[in-house]
């Protein structure tokens, strides 16, 4: 050791490696100094073994100097820390043994904490290091419940990471102290970091043990429920519900009740589940006067809109105005979201004739828009619906008057171009791609007649018809989008989706014709390849559509 304390490359090299005979060389029997050596880190030879997992090194390290044990590096990290967050079962064991034989007078390195306040059953449960954790925790059971610098105890990091086993371990030891107190951060109870974890056994176990859980709340005045709400959570959804309805009717310090939060993240699960078990929550109204409909819309979720036009049967739900006066459909129009203006027009329970404070209706907020010049095709479009329901609808009623709008795209339809091009450009390649395949048949032509060899195979004819299918879909969206760039008011959004439908079919095509190609010219001399092609092939589909859902069939707006 030098005069710094630096450690000895040999020292080192002995403790990462474990090798025990190496370190009696190094080490004077009667001066263990160089034991106390350190790296940059300020790691010592018992931290290096215990992170390691050396643990014949680490017992004969601490035979010739048992205060390593407590020694910290430059992180407040003791070997015990380090031992826990890399998973070392039985380093952890061997300095578990040597602390409970620590003097009481003294502080244990099971309660020792780094710079992060972490104990090291934090940092064993950080890492998801079941094993040590629960060595730990059979060591000093109260150590569950310490509370680190982000105001989480190992209990909460347990929930949150799935660990049932630790979390049943502290939640089974009756006699510890039964104070839990709301969290004074973000991160709330155990309960919640269950939830958020979306480990439905764990949120069972902690209701079932720790009920008292369930009533407190993060420091916004989140609930549990409000989480699993978030999460779209279902099954936690109905195990809170089932425990204590009422949870359903709080709201959270900015008045959000847990629909509200659902209809917020689109989630429809955590919806379905709020509705069935309590249909009267749909009338809650947030603080500033707004209910689900309003937040599913402001947010921009059109599918927690579906779920939620589904299943609540009122129309004075629909229509209800917030604080500032505003119907579901002014907050869409406002705020251009397309897709739910048109969900909510679609209802023949929402009301387009409806005004809010300043007497303007859905239609003229569009409007303004129009007069600033920077409408763009889809709000167009969407303006042209809200007049078309007015003048149905609205006979009888003094509306705001109707503007004129130009014939010819203006300058702000930068999306809509994009998407045009999109189009025209993986149409095109379709089209390429299945006219080259009709000249290059799967398997050849006969050489003196000029007919294809598989004619009379059933996979031939499919490729046939398939790769047909593929070519002639995509020249219809090339023609069609091809008008789009004359007048994109007249190239309506029902266009669009057309278009976007021709386009998945040519894709289908396409799929089918590879599928067939390759099983007629491969499956005579090796079946298996082929299978593995078809394969792939059919569950292309279903990846796009475990991926997109039921939105692949809709252009995005």
């Amino acid at each position: 050791m030098d005069s710094e304390g630096r450690m000895d490359p040999a020292l080192y090299k002995a403790a990462t490696q474990g090798k025990v005979a190496s370190l009696r060389q190094l080490v004077d029997p009667e001066d263990p100094s160089v034991l106390s050596s350190t790296t940059p880190q300020l790691n010592t030879a018992l931290h290096l073994a215990a992170l390691h997992g050396h643990a014949a090194f680490a017992g004969e390290v601490l035979d010739k100097n048992e205060e390593l044990l407590v020694a910290r590096n430059d992180d407040g990290d003791t070997p015990l820390h380090l031992a826990a967050k890399a998973g070392k079962l039985e380093a952890a064991e061997l300095l578990i043994r040597h602390a409970l034989a620590w003097p009481q007078d003294r502080k244990s390195p099971l309660v020792m904490i780094n710079k992060a306040d972490n104990t090291a059953l934090h940092e064993a449960v950080r890492n998801r290091r079941g094993a040590v954790a629960e060595a730990l925790l059979d060591a000093d059971p109260s150590r569950g419940h310490d509370l680190n610098e982000r105001m989480e105890s190992p209990l909460h990091m347990a929930a949150r990471e799935g660990l049932v086993q630790v979390v049943r371990k502290i939640v089974d030891y009756t006699w510890v102290g039964q104070e839990f107190l709301p969290s004074v951060s973000l991160s709330g109870t155990a309960l919640h970091q269950a939830v958020l974890g979306t480990h439905h056994r764990i949120v069972e176990i902690l209701l079932e043990k720790r009920p008292e859980l369930i009533d407190l709340t993060d420091s916004d005045g989140n609930n549990a429920l409000h989480y699993a709400a978030q999460k779209d959570h279902q099954r936690a959804v109905e195990l809170l519900l089932r425990k204590r309805t009422e949870l359903a009717y709080r709201r959270n310090l900015h008045g959000m009740s847990p629909l509200h939060v659902a209809a917020h993240y689109g989630s429809t699960d955590a919806i379905k589940a709020l509705l069935r078990y309590c249909p009267d929550v749909a009338e809650m109204v947030d603080g500033y006067g707004r209910n689900a409909f309003h937040a599913s819309v402001d947010s921009g979720k059109a599918s927690a809109l579906r779920c939620l036009l589904r299943r609540v049967r009122p129309a004075e739900l629909l229509n209800r105005a917030d604080s500032n006066g505003d119907a579901p459909l002014h907050v869409a129009a406002k705020r251009s979201r397309v897709h739910c203006a048109l969900l909510l027009l679609g209802d023949r329970r929402v009301d387009p004739c409806v005004r809010d404070r300043a007497g303007q209706t859905a239609r003229s907020l569009v409007e303004v828009k129009l007069h600033t010049g920077e409408m763009d095709a889809y709000e167009m479009y969407l303006w042209k619906q809200l007049k078309h329901q007015e003048l149905k609808r609205c006979r009888k009623q003094q509306l705001p008057p109707l503007a004129t709008y130009p014939s010819r795209r203006g300058s702000n339809d930068k999306y809509f171009e994009r998407i045009v091009e999109t189009y025209i450009l993986v149409a095109t390649l379709i089209a390429t791609v299945s006219f080259a395949a009709t000249f290059t048949m799967p398997g050849g032509y006969h050489q003196t007649k000029g007919i294809a060899l598989h004619g009379h195979n059933t996979a031939f004819k499919i490729f046939v018809i398939s790769n047909t299918v593929a070519m002639c879909s995509s020249i219809v969206v090339v023609f069609c989008f091809i008008w789009a760039w004359q007048d994109p008011v007249r190239f309506k959004v029902d266009q669009l989706l057309w278009g976007h439908r021709l386009t998945i079919i040519a894709c289908l095509g396409m799929l089918v014709s590879l599928m067939t190609a390759v099983y007629i010219t491969v499956a005579p001399t090796s079946r298996w390849p082929a299978y593995v092609v078809i394969a792939i092939g059919a569950s292309t589909p279903a990846v796009v559509v475990l991926m997109l859902g039921r939105d692949v069939i809709f252009v995005p707006l």
